[in-house]
């Protein structure tokens, strides 16, 4: 396997991330699933909305679109429904995907289209300053939250279990090789996929909440990351502190636009 080069815009470097901000590790996993599934890169499209992690598609050398803020996967089921041979991923933020983009979100999941979703969960908005977002920990300090943000978060990966995306994983990009198994995982679902990818920001969440660094930040998530498996076994106080990872769902359903082309063909058929 080539060391990646080829995949990358390296014109567009260097990149406008943060030292020690996560969103590189991402990127580099999903990178790596597509060389190891022999995708396509012609026939592979990477869309975005606005965000940090919505900068990646700039610098991944493949047909790209970068959107406006929360519609990523509108734009990206309009590409799947006019060119279903194409393979689709999204690369999205926790605030683009949940909070402008959650209706999006939750419909994308229902209908069961093949798509992939990657969320750079870092649980705040970095791009513009920091803002808490609907992924944010309640009680974590933020731009808008000066004294602790009050708001409950969403369960980013339940919310999708229940809204019908039909393979759901949650990891850490401490966890790499986790993160890159779960992303091939959902590119081979045939439908809607989620994967949720706890990452960290130095810049504003962790400095304002005085996390530490990067590698401080990378040893909480080792540290408070709790297989499914074992979280089982703890009680709701043990787990008080702790978020869960492992795959929360995979079960195949009928994928839409195959639902939609049999539809077509069956209306044809009694003209």
């Amino acid at each position: 396997m080539s060391n990646g080069r080829e995949l990358l815009r390296l014109n567009k470097m260097p990149h406008i991330w943060c030292p020690g901000c996560g969103n590189g590790i991402i990127t580099s996993q999903v990178l790596r699933a597509i060389q190891e599934l022999e995708w396509d890169q012609d026939k592979t499209v990477i869309v975005s909305g606005i965000g940090c992690s919505s900068r990646a598609p700039g610098y991944l050398d493949f047909s790209t679109l970068h959107t406006t803020h929360g519609r990523a996967l509108a734009f990206a089921t309009g590409l799947k429904y006019a060119n279903p041979e194409l393979k689709v991923i999204v690369l999205t933020g926790d605030g683009d995907s949940a909070a402008i983009g959650g209706n999006h979100l939750i419909h994308a999941c229902r209908r069961n289209i093949d798509i992939t979703t990657i969320v750079f969960n870092n649980s705040i908005y970095g791009m513009t300053s920091g803002q808490y977002s609907p992924l944010t920990p309640t009680g974590s300090l933020a731009t808008t939250a000066p004294y602790g943000n009050i708001d409950r978060t969403f369960d980013l990966s339940q919310l999708a279990v229940a809204a019908g995306a039909t393979y759901v994983a949650r990891t850490t990009t401490y966890h790499t090789n986790q993160l890159r198994d779960f992303i091939k995982k959902g590119m081979q679902n045939k439908g809607f996929s989620v994967i949720e990818a706890v990452t960290h920001c130095p810049t504003y969440f962790g400095r304002r909440n005085r996390m530490g660094g990067a590698v401080e930040m990378l040893n909480w998530q080792k540290d408070h990351a709790v297989p499914i498996r074992a979280a089982e076994r703890l009680s709701e106080e043990e787990l008080a502190d702790k978020f869960i990872i492992g795959e929360f769902h995979n079960k195949p359903e009928p994928e839409y636009c195959e639902r939609y082309a049999q539809l077509i063909a069956n209306t044809k058929g009694q003209e």
